[in-house]
C-alpha cells in the first residue's frame, strides 16, 4: 500500500487478494497495472489472479458454508458485519481517495459512493439480525387430515458476486453483504479496471473483523476467464452480476449446467417522458445533471428525453444551455462533478456511439467530441443529439458516457410506445405537473422502476432491478435479502 500523492490526492490500494482468510499475491507473482483516468498515468498495480486462485477461493468457500456454524449463528453475523461497517467508517478516507484514483469520480460526488454504501452495511447487519428465518403459518387442511405447516430460510450456500467498475465500492457491498448476513460464503471478483476497490474490503474484512477465513474471499484478475470460472462451478450455488447483458446472458449460459440460481442486474437505456404539461425549468436542467455527474456511467440514467413537439424547441434550450454549464475537469477538484470516462476504450466506445448517431441523421446541439481544455484525461464534453430516430443505434444501445439524446413525440401514447421500443427496461423518469397523470403513464412504461418529478425510486429500502434484458431479481428491499435465502416448506403435525 502507498500513501497519498500530497500533489494529485492519488493513491494506490492492497495489491493482493483475500483467499481463506490470507491476503496473498498469485503464485507466480504477476500483477497487472492500473491507470487513473484523469491523468493517463499508471498509479499502482494488483496481483493478476488466475483459474487457480479461483479454484481455491471457491474451495475455500465451500468448505466455510459447509463445516462452520456461519450459515446457522445469526449473532455471531450481526457482529461480524457490525465491525465491518465500524472498520469501513475507519477506512472512509481511505476509500475516497481510492475510489477516485480508480475510476476518476469527482471527489465532491463520491458521498453516494462511500457513506451510502458503509450506512447499507449497518441496514443489512440489522435486517438479518430481525429477520424471521422459521415462519409458523398455521394449520392446513389436506386429504391425511390437518397439517401444520412452516417456512424455514435457508442460506442459499456459496454465492459468486461478479461486480462493474462504475460505482465499484458501492456494488461490491451492495452484492455481498446481504448475502453474507443471510448465512452465505461468498467469492468476489471485482472488476479489472477497479481492482482496489475489492482488494480493500478484502484487506479489511481480513485484518479488521472476525469474518471466519473462507466466508468472504476477493479474487483479483485481469483475466475474463477468472469471472467465468466462477460462474461455471458446481460448487457455487449462486452468481450475483451487475454488468452487461451481453455478459449476463454468458453468465445465464455458464449456470445453466447446474441450474445456478442467478441475480443479474444488466443494461439499461431509459427514457425520460417530459409530458407537455411539465415545468421544463426544474425538470430539464436535472437530467442535464444526471447524464454528467458520473460521466454519464449509470445504468439507470434516463439517457433518452422524450419532449412533447408543441415544446421541442423550448426543451432543447434548457437542456443545451444547462449541459454547456456544467463543470467538467479534474475529479480532485471541489468545484468540478464530471471527470473522465474510466478508460480510453470507454471514451472511444461513447464516441463512436456518437458519431454513429450523426450518421443516421441526428444534430449535434452541444458538445460531440473531447473537450479541448482536458488534452490529458479520458473526457468527453456534455452531448446533447437532437432529431434522434428512435430506432437508430443511438437511441436503442447503452452509451455510458454523459450523452443526452432527444426526441420529438405527439401525445401521450406514442411517448410510452418510443419509452417500451428497447430490449432495456431497468428505469425511467416522467415529468408533469398533473402527478396522476405521470403515474398514469409510469404504471403504462416496461420498466423496474420509475422516477416521478426527480422523486427517486432508488434506496435500500425499496427493490430494484429490471424487466426485460434488463436482469433478472431484485436488489434492496425486502425482496433483495430474500434472493439470497431459500425457502423450504414444512409439514408437521398439529
Amino acid at each position: 500500500m502507498t500513501d497519498v500523492q500530497s500533489d494529485t490526492g492519488v493513491l494506490a490500494g492492497e495489491e493482493r487478494m483475500l483467499i481463506d482468510g490470507e491476503l496473498q499475491h498469485t503464485a507466480t507473482d504477476a500483477k497487472f497495472d492500473v491507470v487513473h483516468p484523469a491523468s493517463e498515468e499508471v498509479v499502482g498495480q494488483a496481483t493478476d489472479g488466475t483459474t487457480a486462485d479461483m479454484d481455491r477461493a471457491v474451495a475455500a468457500a465451500r468448505r466455510a458454508f459447509d463445516t462452520t456454524e456461519w450459515s446457522r449463528d445469526v449473532a455471531f453475523r450481526y457482529h461480524c458485519l457490525t465491525q465491518l461497517q465500524e472498520a469501513l467508517t475507519r477506512n472512509k478516507e481511505r476509500l475516497r481517495r481510492i475510489l477516485v484514483t480508480e475510476v476518476g469520480c469527482p471527489i465532491s460526488v463520491t458521498g453516494s459512493q462511500i457513506e451510502d454504501p458503509i450506512a447499507e452495511v449497518g441496514h443489512w447487519a440489522n435486517h438479518g439480525k430481525d429477520f424471521a428465518y422459521l415462519v409458523d403459518t398455521g394449520v392446513h387442511p389436506t386429504q391425511l387430515g390437518p397439517a401444520r405447516r412452516k417456512i424455514h430460510y435457508d442460506a442459499v450456500g456459496v454465492v459468486g458476486a461478479i461486480t462493474p467498475w462504475n460505482v465499484p465500492l458501492y456494488l461490491n457491498i451492495a452484492e455481498t453483504v446481504p448475502a453474507l448476513m443471510a448465512g452465505n460464503t461468498v467469492v468476489l471478483k471485482p472488476a479489472q479496471l477497479t481492482p482496489w476497490s475489492g482488494s480493500e474490503l478484502g484487506r479489511i474484512v481480513a485484518e479488521e473483523t472476525d469474518i471466519p477465513a473462507g466466508v468472504f474471499n476477493v479474487v483479483v484478475s485481469n483475466a475474463n476467464e477468472v469471472g467465468a470460472a466462477l460462474a461455471a462451478d458446481p460448487r457455487v450455488d449462486m452468481i450475483t452480476f451487475t454488468g452487461s447483458t451481453a455478459t449476463g446472458r454468458a453468465i445465464l449460459a455458464a449456470g445453466a449446467a447446474t441450474v445456478k440460481k442467478t441475480l443479474l442486474e444488466l443494461g439499461g437505456k431509459s427514457a425520460h417522458i417530459v409530458l407537455d404539461d411539465a415545468d421544463l425549468g426544474a425538470a430539464l436542467p436535472m437530467a442535464a445533471m444526471m447524464a454528467c455527474v458520473m460521466s454519464g456511467q449509470s445504468c439507470i440514467l434516463p439517457s433518452r428525453i422524450l419532449l412533447p413537439r408543441s415544446r421541442y424547441d423550448e426543451g432543447l434550450e434548457i437542456l443545451k444551455a444547462s449541459m454547456e454549464a456544467f463543470p467538467v475537469g479534474d475529479p480532485w477538484d471541489p468545484g468540478k462533478m464530471q471527470g473522465p470516462q474510466i478508460s480510453e476504450t470507454q471514451r472511444q466506445k461513447v464516441l463512436g456511439l456518437i458519431a454513429s448517431g450523426v450518421a443516421a441523421g441526428a444534430t449535434v446541439v452541444t458538445g460531440g467530441g473531447v473537450p479541448e481544455q482536458l488534452p490529458t484525461g479520458y473526457y468527453v464534453a456534455p452531448t446533447l443529439l437532437s432529431d434522434v430516430d428512435p430506432d437508430a443505434r443511438i437511441a436503442q444501445e447503452e452509451i455510458f458516457g454523459p450523452v443526452l439524446t432527444v426526441t420529438g413525440y405527439d401525445g401521450d401514447d406514442e411517448a410510452i410506445a418510443i419509452a417500451n421500443n428497447s430490449i432495456y427496461g431497468l428505469s425511467g423518469e416522467v415529468s408533469s405537473v398533473d402527478v396522476d397523470r405521470a403515474l398514469g403513464v409510469a404504471q403504462r412504461m416496461r420498466t423496474g422502476n420509475v422516477t416521478i418529478n426527480g422523486k427517486s425510486h432508488f434506496g435500500i429500502t425499496s427493490p430494484f432491478g429490471g424487466t426485460k434484458q434488463s436482469g433478472l431479481g431484485r436488489r434492496n428491499g425486502a425482496e433483495g435479502f430474500l434472493e439470497y435465502l431459500e425457502s423450504k416448506t414444512i409439514g408437521l403435525p398439529e
